[in-house]
């Protein structure tokens, strides 16, 4: 008598489940994105810089899941499927050694972005954002063969278009970063960062995010 019981409740367990996961990832969400925790964000840039120079894509899948929950405020099973994109971008990328090669990572780099899109009360142009996120990449893997300021100036488009603010309005973001980049580059070329370099980087990242929160608030 007691096993149509567990069978309706099983079945209603389940209905629940199919309907959470629907709407976590096809329900309508709309979040503005300026609205996060900069000092947050930029301990999250860290860790995952780590992992993605530790060669950690486990890893850094669970912390780009984390920063989409934290920094664009995504639902659960939802930043999972997009932080899946985006790590298989960064890989793809970071496996490559042509621009043709690069380019590669754009379908997973639109899709991560077409899903912050669907959820963002700011519009923007997924398509571009992709490919301006793709061209730091290109640029900071080709630094030597760019003058100074070209990566500030490529970090700088690719979040302004991310939160529509004007580049020139950036370039604290822009510069910090740069400086965090390049001191890890440095240290991994002279044979290693230490924990007291990442504290330097992580330093740089806050200055860099905090400068960004400020620039794309909107006037009061």
């Amino acid at each position: 008598m007691r096993r149509p019981a567990f069978f309706f409740a099983l079945l209603a367990l389940l209905v629940a489940a199919a309907i959470f996961i629907g709407i976590d990832l096809n329900g309508p969400r709309h979040t503005d994105i300026r609205a996060f925790d900069p000092d947050r964000v930029a301990q999250l840039d860290t860790e995952m810089w780590r992992s993605y120079y530790d060669k950690k894509p486990d890893v850094l899948f669970v912390q780009l899941a984390q920063l989409l929950r934290e920094q664009f405020h995504f639902p659960l099973l939802r930043s999972y499927l997009t932080a899946s994109r985006a790590a298989r971008a960064a890989f793809v990328f970071k496996n490559g050694r042509t621009r043709e090669d690069y380019e590669r990572a754009l379908p997973d780099l639109t899709a991560y972005y077409a899903a912050i899109r669907r959820v963002s009360t700011t519009p923007f142009d997924e398509r571009r954002a992709a490919r301006l996120e793709l061209e730091w990449w290109i640029v900071h893997r080709q630094r030597a063969g760019h003058g100074a300021g070209d990566l500030e100036r490529a970090l700088a488009a690719a979040a302004a278009e991310l939160y529509q603010v004007p580049p020139e309005s950036l370039s604290v973001y822009g510069r910090e970063r740069t400086l965090a980049m390049n001191l890890r580059d440095l240290k991994a070329a002279r044979g290693g960062v230490t924990e007291s370099d990442w504290k330097v980087i992580d330093g740089l990242l806050r200055h860099s995010w905090r400068s960004l929160h400020e620039a794309v608030q909107p006037a009061r």
